[in-house]
C-alpha cells in the first residue's frame, strides 16, 4: 500500500510541475518592419538628427501572458546607409565617416538582460559601429501596447570611442561634434 502512496505522490508532483511550466514559454519575437532609430549630434553650426526606419532584430525570451520575465538572447542590425539627415552632402559626409564601404551594419548584441521591479530592464551587449565592438550598459523602458513588447532608451557615446572622426563640411569650417545620442523605440511581435 505504501508503494501506491508513492507512486500517487509522483505523479501529483510531475502533473503540477507540468502544469506550472506551462504559463511560461520561450518565445522568439521579431522585430517589428518600423523602428524608430535616431542619431543626434551638434555643430559649429546646429544641432542636427539623422533617422532611420530600417532595421532587423530577434529577441528570444520567456513570456508569462503577453509579459516577458526573461529575455535570453537579443540582437538589432540596422544599415549603417540607412539613417538619413535629409541633406544629400551630410549623409555622404557621415557614411565616410562610418566607413560604410566596409562596414554595412550598426549592431547591438544582448549579452544579459535583468529585468527591474520599475518595469524598466537593464541591458548589458556590445555596440558595433565603424568595426569597433564596445561594451555598454543601457537602461531600457519597456511598455506593451496591442499586444506588442515596446523598448525605449538612448545610448550616448562619443565618436571617437569607436575610432570615427567627426565629419567636417565646407573645408573644414564647419564641424561636428564628438558627442553623440542614439534614441530608439523598437518593437517586438
Amino acid at each position: 500500500m505504501k508503494r501506491l502512496f508513492n507512486f500517487e505522490k509522483g505523479i501529483l508532483l510531475l502533473f503540477f510541475i507540468a502544469s506550472s511550466t506551462f504559463g511560461f514559454a520561450q518565445k522568439t519575437l521579431t522585430l517589428d518592419a518600423k523602428p524608430q532609430l535616431k542619431i543626434s549630434g551638434t555643430s559649429s553650426l546646429h544641432d542636427w538628427d539623422m533617422v532611420s526606419e530600417t532595421a532587423t532584430g530577434k529577441l528570444v525570451g520567456t513570456v508569462d501572458g503577453n509579459k516577458l520575465t526573461a529575455i535570453t538572447s537579443l540582437v538589432v542590425e540596422m544599415p549603417a546607409e540607412s539613417i538619413k539627415s535629409g541633406k544629400g552632402g551630410m549623409d555622404k559626409n557621415a557614411y565616410k565617416a562610418l566607413k560604410t564601404n566596409q562596414y554595412k551594419t550598426v549592431k547591438f548584441d544582448l549579452k544579459a538582460a535583468a529585468k527591474n521591479t520599475d518595469g524598466t530592464w537593464n541591458f548589458t551587449g556590445t555596440f558595433s559601429i565603424s568595426g569597433v565592438t564596445k561594451s555598454v550598459t543601457l537602461k531600457i523602458k519597456e511598455t506593451i501596447i496591442g499586444g506588442q513588447s515596446v523598448f525605449e532608451g538612448s545610448y550616448s557615446f562619443k565618436l571617437t570611442d569607436y575610432k570615427i572622426t567627426p565629419p567636417t563640411a565646407l573645408m573644414g569650417t564647419v564641424k561636428t561634434g564628438d558627442d553623440v545620442k542614439i534614441s530608439f523605440t523598437l518593437k517586438f511581435k
